[in-house]
């Protein structure tokens, strides 16, 4: 969830914060680790949140790009983060960066200086820069980091070119249906409305939705208009309803498990290859899981502490399944947790790749059917008074 943060920080002073954590609560937390003091903290507005969040949100990614590049090139953090303050135009992303080399200037590791700004740099980030500073070996870390963001990147662009097509075909049949619905349909109904002519059961209950838009046309799209406003005003918790339905249902909700499996995995094995310990690191991972999964994480946390096997807290938490839980536990048995959770990350990545491909191929084919007969079925019936009339002349 995100939460509104204001804080002090001794750098940059009152400030007010955006954060994505578990709750209020975990925000608190968050802020205090990196030495600001809290002063408020509330739920953000589901309402302006996404909005706000798209319009403030750090470039990450392009920021690790060019750091590692010129960390490789040889130059000095302090220096590295003075060009890429010179060369950035945006005001807010500049203060971001001028904030980090004061905070290096003064004597903080970056590790410090990143959770200074837990808007732009999440926890997972900052995990991820401590644990490299005690390897000394930043540069690879940043490496490994971007690495693992191509690799989560590869798997959503997968699922979204494959929906891209079902999606616009969808959308075309809809708007043609309400062109027949809006427009052509209140026509008809105004011909056989003069006409006095007895119209089968079918054609009547369309050309009476004709003659409701044309009585009432101007209501019913502003109607249509307040459901588009409220699904894009809701739409997050609209999309979260959808996905819990989803997840009940046996093939899908099997699928979603896989994919948020594969996320899980996929992270873990990073924060391992970089020294963090497990127990925390699937501490930081918990904002990647929805909320249903959450608590399985948290047994897993807990049955962990008591010692038991990562390959077993997992089965019993419900987070492994059979193969994955095979591979765990090689995985314990070779001392190579990290190189095994990434195997298996790719394993799902692999079953969900094949699953959507196959899902594509059936989908597309059945969505035109349906649209070709729900088209299809209205002209057919706006024209079966017609057919009739002809027969009736011959």
């Amino acid at each position: 969830m995100q939460v509104d943060v204001r804080a002090l920080d001794p750098l940059a002073g009152v400030v007010q914060l955006q954060v994505e954590a578990v709750d209020v609560a975990a925000a608190r937390r968050l802020v205090a680790d990196s030495g600001a003091v809290v002063l408020s903290a509330r739920a953000a507005s589901r309402l302006l949140s996404r909005t706000t969040w798209r319009r403030a949100r750090f470039p990450l990614q392009t920021f690790t790009q060019e750091l590692a590049a010129l960390l490789e090139a040889g130059l000095s953090l302090p220096e590295t983060l003075d060009v890429m303050a010179e060369k950035e135009s945006r005001g807010e992303v500049r203060a971001v960066l001028d904030g980090l080399r004061a905070a290096l200037l003064e004597g903080r590791s970056f590790s410090q200086s990143l959770a200074a700004h837990p808007d732009a740099f999440s926890a997972l980030y900052v995990a991820t820069i401590r644990a490299s500073e005690r390897t000394g070996d930043v540069g690879e870390s940043l490496r490994r980091y971007l690495d693992y963001h191509e690799r989560l990147d590869v798997v959503r662009k997968t699922i979204v070119a494959a929906a891209i097509y079902p999606l616009v075909l969808a959308g075309v049949g809809a708007l043609v249906v309400l062109f027949l619905l809006g427009y052509v349909v209140p026509r008809f109904a105004a011909i056989y409305a003069e006409s006095g002519h007895d119209l089968p059961w079918l054609s009547q209950v369309l050309l009476e939705w004709g003659s409701v838009m044309n009585r009432h046309g101007a209501l019913c799209v502003g109607v249509l208009a307040a459901i588009g406003i409220a699904v894009a005003a809701f739409w997050r918790p609209l999309l979260r309803a959808a996905r819990r339905a989803a997840a009940r249902l046996p093939t899908i909700g099997a699928r979603l498990l896989s994919y948020h499996l594969a996320r899980l995995y996929r992270t873990l094995a990073m924060l391992l290859k970089g020294g963090t310990p497990v127990v925390p690191a699937l501490e930081m991972v918990t904002g990647l899981l929805p909320d249903d999964l959450r608590p399985a994480l948290a047994l897993a946390r807990t049955r962990l502490g008591e010692g038991v096997a990562i390959s077993e807290a997992m089965r019993e938490a419900g987070l492994s399944t059979p193969v994955a839980n095979r591979m765990l536990q090689v995985g314990e048995r070779s001392g190579d947790m990290a190189r095994m959770m990434d195997r298996v990350a790719a394993f799902h990545d692999e079953e969900l790749a094949r699953w959507t491909l196959w899902l594509t191929r059936l989908l597309e084919p059945l969505l035109m059917a349906v649209i070709g007969v729900v088209i299809g079925g209205i002209v057919v019936l706006m024209y079966m008074p017609i057919f009739e009339l002809a027969g009736s002349l011959q």
